[in-house]
């Protein structure tokens, strides 16, 4: 299989880029495949077709266009890119001193109008490894420093391209933020609120009410513009609370690094209040103690299959865990967080087969079609659907297994990574990058 499909694309590495864009220019066929869609199982002898960068067909019976490019994957599989829903690939000081690297901004507690995406180095070696193992996007996210962290940035792993092509357009806005111990930590060590878990619940509180009461003073000052009064002087802008009522009134979709069960009910019980819904918990450790609650409320449960028996917030942490969750009807996807356990992904899901009782297709949805729900957007992408972006990889051996490879990896029906070309496997870059 890799011959051939190494025969098909090496006469495209010496040509300029756009050529190699098959799902792009020109229809592309990926034929006797086993296809993992994660959304309606898997075919056995499958094809997909790709035109114009979108899936345009998929089943064991479709019709291949005279001119599509054919590539017999020869029984190997097929799946949706992974994508790692938390993640700092990209970012400056990743493993450094978790308190205080570039992705935390800790002059204080609140930072809701801060974007990550203005960190993000595109030409990262950290991105290039993840497209190799068939990562195909990724919600890079501000750390877990503070009670507000700051808002994401969903990307696609386009390495080698512009900066500017990595960032998914109309994306939802995705705000981070954390609960009780970690920020407690941060700023109590410097003799700052919060210094105790408790703290950082009430702060939480008070910020919202702050936020409420400041989109009160611009509601009043509009009305009052309507009405035709003059010389009326508007409040003065403040784009942090202005970030933070993007939460409460729904517009900005709240991802909340989490691992303890008190931490878990007591932002159930603010976003009960305040009248908000938490789309996703990160890490989610004990979520097994509450996932009655979790499904309740509508949650995603984001965690990591082996992180158990661990020091510290995870310390309670249990492989079965995810089961449990799962069981209870909540949607569970896994993350990485740490490039190197990112680009593993796939043996993660793995794991969810021995230890969570997931069957294969549910396992593969962990860390495709469930991953994209944490981003809001499994409209797009995640699954090998017709209409969605035709992010794919083609995989040699199991992909659930620590000798699944990836061969090549389409983003957009283009292809940005051959693991036959030479050098690093990037088409038209040859042994340059």
């Amino acid at each position: 299989m890799a011959s051939a499909v190494g025969a098909l694309v090496a006469g495209l590495a010496s040509l300029p880029a756009p050529v190699a864009a098959l799902g792009q220019e020109r229809p592309l066929a990926i034929i006797n495949a086993v296809i993992m869609t994660a959304s309606h199982g898997t075919i056995d002898k499958g094809a997909v077709l790709v035109r114009n960068g979108k899936i345009a067909a998929v089943g064991k019976d479709i019709a291949i266009p005279a001119d599509a490019l054919v590539i017999d994957a020869r029984g190997e599989t097929v799946t949706p890119g992974i994508i790692d829903a938390h993640a700092h690939a990209g970012l400056p000081a990743w493993g450094a001193s978790q308190a205080e690297q570039d992705v935390n901004e800790t002059t204080g507690p609140f930072q809701a109008d801060l974007q990550i995406a203005d960190s993000m180095n595109a030409d990262s070696d950290e991105l290039y490894l993840l497209l190799a193992a068939g990562q195909t996007a990724e919600l890079q996210l501000p750390g877990s420093g503070e009670i507000v962290g700051g808002q994401a940035a969903p990307i696609k792993t386009k390495f080698g391209r512009p900066r500017e092509e990595f960032f998914i357009k109309g994306a939802p806005v995705l705000m981070k933020t954390a609960c009780r111990d970690t920020p407690a930590g941060l700023f109590g060590r410097k003799g700052q609120e919060p210094a105790s878990p408790a703290d950082t619940t009430r702060m939480r509180r008070a910020a919202f009410d702050q936020a409420r009461a400041y989109a009160a003073s611009w509601a009043t000052y509009r009305a009052a513009v309507k009405r035709g009064k003059k010389d009326i002087v508007p409040p003065a802008r403040d784009l942090n609370l202005e970030a933070l009522n993007g939460i409460l009134d729904g517009r900005i979709l709240v991802n909340i690094h989490c691992h303890s069960e008190q931490g878990f009910r007591d932002e159930l019980a603010i976003a009960k209040d305040y009248g908000y819904k938490i789309r996703t918990f990160h890490h989610a450790s004990e979520a097994y103690k509450v996932a009655p609650e979790l499904a309740e409320a509508g949650a995603i449960a984001l965690m990591v299959v082996d992180w158990w028996a661990e020091a510290g917030q995870a310390h309670d942490n249990m492989p079965w865990g995810p089961g449990i969750v799962h069981d209870a009807g909540v949607r569970l996807a896994l993350h990485g967080e740490a490039p190197e356990e990112s680009r593993h992904l796939n043996q993660e899901a793995g794991k969810l087969i021995r230890y969570a009782g997931f069957s294969r297709d549910e396992a593969i949805a962990a860390v495709t079609l469930n991953a994209a729900y944490v981003l809001g957007l499994e409209d797009r992408i995640g699954s090998i659907d017709v209409g969605k972006d035709a992010d794919l990889v083609l995989w040699k051996n199991d992909p659930l297994s620590s000798y699944g490879k990836p061969q090549q990896v389409f983003i957009e029906g283009e292809l940005f990574f051959d693991a036959s070309l030479p050098g690093r496997g990037l088409p038209g870059q040859g042994d340059a990058r």
